[in-house]
């Protein structure tokens, strides 16, 4: 059977699996990615000979392409057809420099739905209602940091309670100050002094005190917080591409921020999942590759992308009546 039958037999499947159920996320680097028997693998040179892996594309979100890749047309033909996102990012997964600021090649279809897109511009263009979604999406990021530090044992292990004084402070002072904000700005003025103080928090619970973010700071917990967020980044406009929602009618970032809508879906998890992660792996010295595969571990464990797509529906559907 030739390459063209199978790969025209194998377009049946792909998307069996619904987008908010896939696992996977890809970071590969000094490698080829094709198309061979009909399939996606990346090829790496071993010693002896090459090896090919196989990329189970009908259960992956999200493609980066590291430092050393180069990718087929036919690859990115098939890719495009399970509605896989490429990325191509530096070394780590970070930064990502497919184009500027958070950007992915998508994959093109005519037929994704309408009724989300209608719905998101039934408030958009009125800042009254644009500025109720914005809250809300905070009081759903809220809800999902309780949902997640409340069931993980593992960050209670290491110290991550929602019954400590410090994150009940955060958390409660949060919420009392969303509603209040007559605007965007001061809401992201509000939202920023809570994340700083959830990185008190987590340098306290993992005995890292005196940290600053900082994103151009080679320390390991700046560069996991820089690398885990990119992973949510591909989330998220993953979610957003599937309901066909443009990444420009952001909520939260500004209405000219190239790909807002994107940091505004991804901070609905960054802080329950990425933030403690990346001090928890700086702490016990963990690599780039472990790193990663804990947050993965973690966005799977937690229904993540499912949790992004039930929000971004809601607020489709409901943004309009608020």
């Amino acid at each position: 059977m030739n390459t063209t039958r199978l790969y025209k037999e194998h377009l049946t499947d792909l998307k069996a699996i619904l987008h908010s159920k896939r696992a996977n996320i890809f970071y590969l680097e000094k490698c080829r990615v094709n198309v061979k028997d009909g399939r996606v693998v990346y090829l790496t040179d071993a010693k002896a000979e090459k090896q090919y892996w196989n990329i189970p594309i009908a259960n992956t979100t999200v493609i980066l392409l590291g430092i050393g890749t180069s990718i087929t047309q036919a690859a990115v033909r098939m890719l495009a057809s399970a509605g896989v996102l490429i990325g191509f990012s530096g070394s780590g997964g970070t930064p990502l420099i497919a184009a500027t600021e958070v950007e992915w090649l998508s994959p093109q279809s005519e037929y994704r739905p309408t009724e989300y897109l209608q719905g998101w511009m039934s408030f958009w263009f009125e800042d009254s209602k644009r500025l109720k979604v914005a809250k809300q999406f905070q009081h759903l990021r809220l809800a999902y940091i309780q949902q997640v530090w409340s069931k993980d044992k593992d960050l209670q292990n290491e110290g991550f309670h929602l019954d400590d004084v410090s994150t009940e402070q955060a958390l409660k002072t949060f919420s009392e100050k969303i509603e209040p904000c007559t605007n965007v700005n001061q809401l992201m003025l509000v939202e920023a002094a809570f994340t700083k103080h959830l990185y008190k928090v987590a340098a306290t619970c993992t005995k890292q005190n005196g940290f600053v973010r900082s994103r151009d700071s080679d320390d390991d917990a700046n560069a996991f917080l820089n690398h885990g967020n990119y992973l949510a980044y591909g989330l998220a406009a993953t979610t957003l591409w599937v309901l066909g929602i443009p990444h420009g009618f952001a909520v939260m970032h500004g209405k000219t921020r190239r790909g807002a809508l994107v940091f505004d879906v991804a901070d609905l998890i960054k802080d329950a999942i990425v933030l403690p992660t990346a001090f928890v792996c700086a702490k016990a010295e963990m690599s780039e590759q472990e790193f990663r595969q804990q947050v993965l571990q973690a966005f799977t464990k937690h229904k993540t992308l499912d949790f992004m797509f039930d929000a971004v529906k809601k607020m489709s559907l409901e943004g309009g009546t608020l």
